[in-house]
């Protein structure tokens, strides 16, 4: 059987992440993040399901990865604010959640 492309292994991550089987789709995600840390979609859509799989440490940590490569990425800041919420850090979650909504709002 020939091995997957990374494309290819990406599209069967979503498809996963799609049917809610988020631990799967980490699983199949996190060689692709090894591999090509520079691609924000993959390591994006990895910190999601790490959210949805309860993993909420590894959401933390891949959406700071997210953030540090990109500091303009208003959906990580967005995640990671409702990371922290859910980790009981509201102090924490405010400052990202605050710059995910001026980022997104069209009137600010």
């Amino acid at each position: 059987m020939k091995a997957l492309s990374p494309a290819e292994e990406y599209a069967r991550a979503q498809l996963f992440f799609d049917a809610k089987a988020y631990a799967d789709a980490a699983l199949i995600l996190e060689p692709l993040v090894t591999a090509e840390p520079g691609q924000l979609a993959a390591r994006l859509l990895l910190a999601r399901s790490f959210y949805h799989s309860a993993q909420l440490n590894r959401a933390a940590a891949e959406l700071r990865r997210v953030l540090e490569q990109d500091p303009a990425e208003s959906y990580a800041h967005l995640m990671l604010g409702r990371t922290l919420e859910r980790q009981g850090h509201p102090d924490q979650a405010r400052p990202h959640l605050r710059l995910a909504a001026a980022m997104t709002d069209p009137g600010a």
